[in-house]
């Protein structure tokens, strides 16, 4: 199988090494040729993936031409780069060629939406789009370590060959889902949460400050998600709870590693800047804000969230507004007495 990764960063890197593991003819994209120069040249990203060769046989290009005679494209570029090269991409695709997006986030620009659906937008509809999705870091992919993630789509076919492609028995085994709008919600949601988690490490907060702060987070995504269309069930799974426990809780995660700076004093922009690398949980976290009230649904972790990254409010004040809320069950029910 030929496939085109676009992306060269760690997650584009790890998921090219995989595909050429598993037999397939891999090129990879990057906008930039002085990247492209730099890959061709040392055979690593040291900064992203530091100690780990890329294979010789894997092919570094900017020229997305290549994309044309793919039988499988992977987008692995950041959030706020996804709507851009979907629209480059709209004018090489052949129709039909399934797109495999492996960005978790919401696109601010076209209404808050998924990016499935910006991708399916750029494309006109003329490709089937996958979510893979999961608890999963680029540096264990790139050596190998024993993950599971899930192959999200509306199309059960684009999902298998999805799943085709990147499983093998050795360490990357590959899930599928009709539910596409549960995954991406999942996937996007979680750093908004990671982000805070790491804020509650930062603050020296304790075990159980954190996972009283993962659990409701994963409520309120999941009653955003059903109020999308999205199914209960899959919020309890990988592309849920498992991607909420390895984000909040490994310091591969840079919004961990984003929360636990701003809860020691630095502000944001600070804290960006000195993880140095895109930090998708600053971004979703206004995109989910004001999705969430678009919607009409309370999510009060997100709107502390917004106080604090956007609005300046003390990290402490974002606590304060969490546990000073109303009296209320832990489940919407009805009691019969």
């Amino acid at each position: 199988m030929k496939v085109f990764v676009l992306g060269t960063g760690g997650w584009g890197i790890a998921l090219a090494m995989l595909l050429h593991q598993n037999g397939h003819e891999v090129t990879s994209w990057t906008f930039f040729q002085e990247e492209c120069d730099l890959l061709h040249r040392e055979r690593a990203n040291e900064k992203l993936l530091p100690g780990v060769k890329i294979p010789e046989g894997i092919g570094i290009t900017t020229d997305m031409s290549g994309a044309a005679k793919a039988d499988l494209i992977v987008m692995a570029v950041p959030s706020f780069a996804v709507a851009s090269t979907a629209e480059q991409l709209s004018a090489i695709v052949p129709a039909g060629t399934v797109v495999v997006n492996v960005g978790k986030g919401l696109d601010s620009k076209h209404g808050y939406c998924r990016f499935s659906q910006t991708i399916d937008r750029a494309l006109d509809g003329k490709n089937p789009v996958v979510a893979l999705t999961g608890p999963t870091h680029a540096e264990e992919v790139a050596r190998g370590v024993p993950t599971a993630i899930v192959a999200a789509s509306e199309s059960r076919e684009a999902a298998e060959l999805t799943q085709e492609a990147f499983m093998n028995d050795r360490f990357f085994r590959v899930y599928t889902s009709s539910d596409i709008i549960g995954c991406e919600l999942g996937g996007a949601f979680k750093n908004i949460i990671a982000l805070g988690a790491g804020i509650a490490d930062g603050l020296g907060l304790g075990d159980n400050s954190k996972a009283a702060f993962m659990t409701r987070g994963l409520t309120e995504i999941a009653r955003l998600g059903i109020k999308l269309g999205a199914k209960q069930e899959t919020f309890a799974g990988l592309s849920g709870v498992g991607d909420l426990i390895v984000t909040c809780c490994s310091m591969h995660s840079r919004n961990r590693r984003a929360g636990i700076l701003i809860g020691q004093g630095k502000t944001a922009e600070q804290a960006m800047k000195e993880v140095g690398a895109t930090v998708e949980g600053y971004y979703a976290t206004e995109a989910g804000y004001h999705l969430a009230k678009q919607q009409g649904v309370s999510m009060p972790i997100t709107e502390a969230m917004y106080e604090v990254l956007y609005n300046g409010v003390p990290a402490t004040e974002g606590i304060r507004m969490l546990l000073g809320r109303p009296r209320r069950g832990e489940h919407e029910e009805v009691w019969v007495r």
